[in-house]
C-alpha cells in the first residue's frame, strides 16, 4: 500500500479544551489535574458537585444525604419539551436526581456539614427538591452543632419550571439559615461562575463568610436585562467577584487550590463551639 492510500490518523477527539479567557488549547488532562483550572491563564472552567467534594473534602470522608429526592412535574409544565421529559433527559446526562448534593464530611479533619449546587444539572437552577436538601443540612449542622458550608454554582437561579414552588424555596433555606444562625451556627458560602437569580437573592449572600472564586460572575439579573431596563450604561466587569469584592459583597476571592486551606482557617479563626 502506497502512503498516499494509508488511512489519515487524526487527533481524538475531546483531548483538548479552548480556553474561553485567554483562547488557548489546552490538554484536557492537565485542566483537570488543575482542578479544572486554565494552566496558562487560571480560569476557573465549571466543576461538578462530585468534582467539588474531592477539591474541598478529605479523601473518603463525604457521607451523602438525601440522595434518592426527586423531582416531580407538579404543575404540568410545558416549555419546548415537558418539565417531566426534561427532568429524565437531565438526570441521564448528569447521572444526579437533582442539582443539589449534600451531606457531611472533613476538611482537614474538621467535621462540617456541606452542600453544593450543580450547574450542569438544568444550570444548577433550585427547584423544591434543591430547597428541600439544603434546608435539611442546614437543619442538620443545627443539631449537630458543625460548620455549615454551602457551595453555590446556581446560573439559573429558581427554577421557572416549578413556578411558585420554586421561588418559596429561597425563603424556607432562608429561615432554616435564620435558625441556625440564632443557634450559634458558623455558615460559610462559596460563589462559583455563575452565580445568579433566586439564589443570589437568597442563601448566597447570608453567610458569616462569603468567599468567592476568581472572575466568577455573580448577580441577580443578567447585564443586557439590567441595562435594556435601566437604559444606562454598566461599570466594566460589575457583576464579577472582584467587583462585588470592592463594594463590600464579598469578603474574599480565593483560588481554587487554596479553598480547602482557606476554609479550615477560618473554621478555626471563627468557629464558636
Amino acid at each position: 500500500m502506497s502512503n498516499a492510500e494509508l488511512p489519515k490518523r487524526g487527533v481524538p477527539e475531546g483531548l483538548w479544551i479552548k480556553c474561553p479567557s485567554c483562547k488557548a488549547t489546552v490538554f484536557k488532562k492537565d485542566v483537570a489535574r488543575n482542578l479544572n483550572v486554565c494552566p496558562e491563564c487560571q480560569h476557573h472552567f465549571n466543576s461538578s458537585a462530585r468534582d467539588r467534594i474531592e477539591q474541598l473534602l478529605d479523601e473518603n470522608t463525604f457521607e451523602e444525604w438525601d440522595a434518592n429526592l426527586k423531582p416531580v412535574d407538579s404543575l404540568g409544565f410545558v416549555d419546548r419539551i415537558p418539565y417531566a421529559q426534561r427532568i429524565l433527559e437531565e438526570q441521564a446526562k448528569t447521572e444526579m436526581n437533582d442539582a443539589a448534593v449534600t451531606g457531611m464530611g472533613f476538611i482537614r479533619g474538621r467535621g462540617v456539614i456541606i452542600g453544593i449546587t450543580d450547574f450542569a444539572f438544568m444550570a444548577g437552577s433550585m427547584g423544591a427538591v434543591v430547597g428541600e436538601k439544603l434546608t435539611r443540612a442546614a437543619e442538620q449542622a443545627t443539631e449537630r452543632r458543625l460548620p455549615l458550608i454551602f457551595v453555590s454554582g446556581s446560573g439559573g437561579g429558581a427554577r421557572m419550571q416549578e413556578g411558585i414552588l420554586s421561588l418559596m424555596q429561597m425563603a424556607k433555606v432562608s429561615a432554616a439559615l435564620a435558625r441556625y444562625d440564632s443557634a450559634g451556627g458558623f455558615y460559610i458560602c462559596i460563589l462559583t461562575n455563575p452565580t445568579m437569580g433566586g439564589v443570589a437573592a437568597s442563601w448566597a449572600f447570608q453567610g458569616d463568610i462569603t468567599l468567592a472564586e476568581p472572575k466568577a460572575m455573580v448577580g441577580f439579573a443578567g447585564a443586557r436585562t439590567i441595562k435594556n431596563t435601566i437604559r444606562l450604561e454598566l461599570p466594566d466587569g460589575f457583576q464579577t467577584s472582584e467587583f462585588l469584592m470592592a463594594h463590600g459583597f464579598v469578603d474574599r476571592i480565593v483560588h481554587r487550590k487554596d479553598l480547602r486551606t482557606e476554609v479550615a482557617r477560618l473554621i478555626d479563626y471563627c468557629n464558636i463551639s
